[in-house]
């Protein structure tokens, strides 16, 4: 079993590619139906009271990412709102995960595309758990198009934007006015903002505004104590990816990455546990990038 805190070679501490052979699952994606499931730190990550009393809401906390995060968040002493699109059988074991940690789980299930369902979510959040005080846009949606631009829809273009740029300003806007000073504001980008592929051109904007967005929003709200960062995986094993990417694609997943393999949830946690404590207090506005070594920026 992987060991995020024994000293090793990290190109091996994961599977290197050709990933375990993988059929195509439909969009969202259930943990269950991966052939490898992905690491979420649920057998080893250690908590250290660095969130006690902390009151988060993680969007897309059902698998992958989200769990990770919302699983480190519990074992760090913070109450979860896990938010999810209609995956009920991830969100139930996250938030049993998160329970086990002994801290308090709500689960929050709904389309963060809907502006009042965002407005809810905030609302959940404070009624549930008496306030809210880490907000992680972590959600979000990708379809790979290997025709590129040329087969991409309006439809899929909109629906890119809604997931992954509405969401995230309603997101922030109704929480930052429910923030008190030293919250944190937590935005998942992606090494395709500064790298994009040209078969996730739509996923790859949406990217690359969040990083502009996290910036100017950070600069916005500095004043009210509240601070807003990003963190910017590069290719992570998630449902995602079985999801919205072709069997030949996510074989070989991870491959074109200095280490050579993807990485996983597990591996990109302590990243939002940093930037959500207060042991980043003097960093704002900017992007921690967790790549496996390609550059970013």
């Amino acid at each position: 079993m992987p060991d995020q805190y024994r000293m090793q070679h990290p190109g091996e501490q994961y599977p290197t590619p050709p990933l375990d052979r993988q059929e195509e699952i439909p969009y969202p994606g259930l943990t269950s139906e991966m052939a490898s499931e992905p690491d979420h730190g649920e057998r080893t990550y250690r908590g250290s009271g660095r969130l006690e009393g902390r009151r988060a809401l993680v969007t897309g906390a059902d698998s992958g990412i989200g769990r990770a995060v919302a699983v480190a968040f519990a074992r760090e002493g913070a109450d979860v709102v896990v938010s999810y699109l209609d995956e009920e059988e991830d969100a139930r074991r996250t938030a049993a995960l998160v329970e086990e940690a002994g801290r308090r789980a709500v689960t929050a299930p709904g389309d963060i595309r809907a502006e009042e369902f965002c407005r809810d979510l905030i609302r959940t959040t404070v009624s549930e758990l008496g306030g809210i005080d880490i907000l992680v846009n972590n959600a979000a949606y990708q379809h790979m198009e290997p025709g590129g631009i040329a087969d991409m829809t309006t439809e899929q273009f909109d629906r890119v934007m809604k997931t992954n740029l509405y969401a995230l300003f309603w997101l922030c806007k109704y929480a930052a006015a429910e923030m008190r000073p030293g919250s944190t504001i937590v935005n998942t980008t992606s090494i395709q903002a500064s790298s994009p592929s040209p078969g996730l051109l739509d996923y790859a904007t949406s990217k690359a505004g969040i990083v502009n967005f996290t910036r100017g929003l950070a600069a916005d709200v500095a004043a009210q104590g509240i601070r807003v960062n990003a963190v910017a995986p590069g290719p992570i094993w998630t449902p995602l990816i079985p999801a919205t990417m072709t069997r030949e694609a996510y074989q070989q997943f991870g491959a074109d990455v200095p280490l050579g393999r993807p990485g996983q949830p597990a591996e990109l946690a302590p990243s939002y546990v940093f930037l959500a404590s207060q042991e980043s207090s003097y960093i704002t506005g900017d992007t921690i990038a967790v790549t496996g070594g390609t550059p970013f920026g």
